[in-house]
């Protein structure tokens, strides 16, 4: 499990939703790993204050990172093991030109689907764990965890409605959480993957997912693949039930500025977006729905994580929204939530764990529109109802 900033950091005093908590509540071992640049005996005092902070979590050991040399390893490591008697787990050098094995950009590091020496990478990544790392020792910590007991998503509930949704899979929209689409698929849903940027129109769904990303690092390729916006807008005002996070939330946007150059985008909300230089909205959010929407309950509180750097322009509201914002940023004014249509678009990501009602509702709400795709199928053919039967 991949911590998340320092390993007390939260969101506040207490280091509510920090990974030290969630080390706890999952009694998993921790291994620090500490930047030990231009540092010895001080990596040592960083160790035991992380020790001794919260004498509930288990630490079990260290990993050295920006190594410069021999020496430096040797008195770091024995510093540790001296007074904290915690064992030093491996050393990362300094890297050199490996340092930038995989680039960063505003929102983290550089996507898989965008790297470019893909197949080079993890060999490289493999070598130089290998060379510098305890494995066996790392395996060792972890056997220390204790038990969590769980329920796979596929079995907490039978599949309710064979229906098909698409979602976006491109290296323009990547950020899923797994789990939501495992839900999705335990409901009894299929998954057909589409390409914003090089599908030309939506196959036939009954419902589309479109996660975050990247629109306006692709801005250019997705405005000259302009039938797919107008085919996913047209189907949205003919009530195909949209479910859209953040970077689907840009896509659906009228348009999206990039320092001196606006992209026009889908369309289907009259609301101007621009990107920013710093994050205009990062960390856990809290919302209440108060209207009317394709997939929750008003009154239904939801828990989610927002990161975006992108905002509505100045002047520009998000009028049709369906949730205030207690914790966060959303849309700005505490609200968060556009709803047009079947389409629902919001900042806030949801995980269908932490939300429970989301995938029965996503399924629910694409069974309902391919029951009434069919009956109007049947209407149009002449074949609804006494009449129709009579005629045949």
């Amino acid at each position: 499990v991949e911590g998340n900033r320092g390993i007390f950091d939260g969101r506040d005093d207490s280091g509510t939703h920090s990974t030290a908590q969630l080390a706890k509540l999952i009694q998993a071992p921790v291994v620090l790993v500490v930047n030990a640049a231009k540092s010895t005996r001080t990596s040592a005092a960083i160790v035991k204050g992380c020790v001794d902070f919260d004498p509930d979590l288990k630490i079990s050991g260290a990993i050295l990172n920006r190594v410069a040399g021999e020496r430096h390893l040797r008195v770091s490591s024995d510093s540790i093991r001296k007074y904290t008697g915690l064992p030093v787990l491996g050393a990362i050098p300094k890297l050199g030109a490996d340092a930038a094995l995989i680039p960063g950009r505003h929102l983290g590091l550089i996507t898989p689907s965008e790297y470019r020496d893909s197949a080079g990478l993890q060999p490289r990544l493999r070598e130089i764990a290998e060379r510098f790392l305890d494995i066996d020792g790392i395996i060792e910590v972890a056997r220390s965890a204790g038990s969590v007991s769980c329920t796979p998503a596929g079995s907490r509930s039978a599949p309710s409605e064979r229906v098909r949704i698409g979602y976006f899979k491109d290296s323009v929209f990547t950020f899923y959480y797994p789990e939501n689409l495992e839900a999705l698929e335990a409901r009894g849903a299929k998954l057909v993957p589409v390409s914003s940027l090089s599908d030309q129109r939506l196959p036939e769904v009954d419902g589309l997912y479109v996660g975050g990303g990247f629109p306006e690092t692709h801005a250019e390729q997705l405005v000259r693949n302009r039938s797919m916006m107008q085919a996913v807008k047209e189907k949205a005002l003919e009530g195909l039930p949209i479910y859209a996070e953040c970077g689907g939330l840009i896509y659906l946007a009228r348009s999206l500025r990039c320092g001196d150059v606006v992209y026009p985008m889908a369309g289907l909300f009259p609301v101007d977006l621009e990107m920013h230089r710093k994050p205009v909205g990062h960390g856990y959010t809290s919302v209440r729905v108060d209207s009317p929407n394709p997939f929750y309950a008003v009154g239904t509180s939801l828990r989610g994580h927002e990161f975006h750097y992108s905002g509505l322009v100045e002047g520009s509201r998000g009028e049709e929204s369906c949730m205030s914002v207690t914790s966060g940023v959303g849309l700005g004014g505490e609200r968060d939530g556009l709803v047009r249509s079947n389409t629902l678009a919001c900042y806030t990501h949801v995980h269908a764990d932490g939300v429970e009602s989301w995938a029965p509702a996503m399924v629910s709400r694409a069974a309902d529109h391919a029951t009434r795709h069919r009956n109007t199928r049947t209407e149009s053919n002449g074949t609804n109802g006494w009449f129709g039967s009579e005629a045949i």
